[in-house]
């Protein structure tokens, strides 16, 4: 296993102030879900849900509304996709002048409708005309350009390490990398060592890697397996808005904190819907809280009560009310202490990481399942 040490992350102008980052995860990564991130800490680097670039150069109202920011909301990472040069280039000097720190380009997203485009895992295809798109970006503006990808397209056309070298000689800034192909999606396991030889490709920039991050313990056997500069969280931070924290924690410390008390997890899902009113308004703020809600619930214990009630709120008063009767509901399932019997307790998260060249004790508890859940909506399959 690699051995490595926390250290902050900085790339191009961009100095973080810890090597965890927010991926773009399209439909949530929104702003009141950066700023509850932001306000439970940990985090260096938030990045938008993907914005289509020609979309944003029309100034399309939704693609206007992906990028909302606000002062908290720093320092703020815009996901780009899209194929024409002369538009992503536009795109990116635009998002500068908003004073947006930082431009990536997607080159994972295995959705049809972003890959037939030329956008998405699409680029990874073409490496020459992958590279002059991103130079282009690179020359015309002074903030960091960086790159999300795959391993590759599938398992026959690995390219993520040739398309890694060639990406820093075009300019780009840091190389993010989710360990799995466009083909597998989101099943089967990571590929560590997919991810390392990513890292082994380039000659000075970081790379940073990425999938199923859902524990502290997870994010240290990546950093340590692949020899990363860092891990992008997407999925896992929606399990748990505390990864960041934790994870920041666990790698300067070696201690591992104890899960947030059921009390808090109410605490900061109640802001989460705060903040969807405050952006969204109450109606459509409601509406799209009730996808939201129960993520929250998958670590509450019980909750069946909670799941029937949140898919039909349509206001602050419905949502309030439905908490107030689930707590009353669910004092059925908890001791004395008023703590969740163990039989009712949420499983641990499981590992699930491969590495064909590491020893197997280096990465322990190895995938006992195929895939974590990807939250329903605009990214399902992706």
């Amino acid at each position: 296993m690699i051995s490595t040490s926390l250290s902050p992350l900085s790339f191009g102008s961009l100095h973080l102030t810890a090597p965890l980052l927010l991926s773009p995860l399209a439909g949530y990564t929104n702003l009141p879900f950066r700023l509850v991130i932001r306000e439970v800490g940990g985090v260096g680097l938030c990045t938008t849900d993907l914005v289509n670039a020609r979309s944003l150069l029309e100034k399309n109202k939704k693609a206007l509304k992906l990028i909302e920011s606000s002062p908290a909301d720093t320092p703020l990472a815009v996901q780009l996709f899209g194929s024409v040069p002369e538009e992503m280039r536009d795109a990116a000097q635009y998002l500068e002048s908003l004073g947006v720190a930082s431009v990536d380009i997607n080159m994972g997203c295995p959705v049809r409708k972003v890959c037939q485009v030329g956008g998405g895992s699409a680029m990874m295809t073409e490496l020459d005309r992958t590279a002059a798109l991103v130079a282009g970006m690179v020359n015309a503006v002074r903030i960091p350009i960086t790159c999300k990808m795959r391993l590759g397209w599938d398992d026959d056309n690995l390219t993520a390490p040739d398309l890694a070298r060639a990406l820093e000689d075009a300019g780009a800034t840091a190389i993010m990398v989710h360990g799995r192909t466009r083909q597998q999606g989101f099943d089967g396991s990571v590929n560590l060592a997919g991810i390392r030889r990513v890292v082994e490709a380039v000659r000075h920039i970081p790379v940073i890697g990425n999938g199923d991050i859902t524990s502290p313990e997870a994010a240290r056997i990546m950093l340590e397996s692949t020899g990363c500069a860092g891990v992008s969280i997407g999925r896992g931070a929606f399990y748990n808005p505390w990864i960041f924290a934790h994870t920041l924690h666990y790698l300067q410390t070696g201690e591992l904190l104890p899960d947030p008390a059921f009390s808090e997890r109410i605490r900061v899902m109640n802001r989460h819907l705060e903040l969807m009113i405050q952006v969204f308004g109450e109606s459509l703020g409601c509406t799209m809280f009730r996808k939201v809600g129960p993520w929250y619930a998958k670590r509450f214990g019980p909750a069946s009560f909670f799941n029937k009630g949140i898919v039909r709120i349509a206001t602050r008063a419905d949502y309030d009310a439905l908490v107030a009767s689930y707590i009353e509901w669910r004092a059925q399932f908890l001791d004395e202490a008023g703590q969740l019997l163990p039989k009712f307790a949420p499983r641990p998260h499981e590992l699930n990481f491969r590495d064909e060249k590491a020893p197997e004790a280096d990465v322990p508890a190895v995938a006992r399942r195929e895939a974590i859940p990807v939250p329903a909506g605009p990214n399902e399959l992706w």
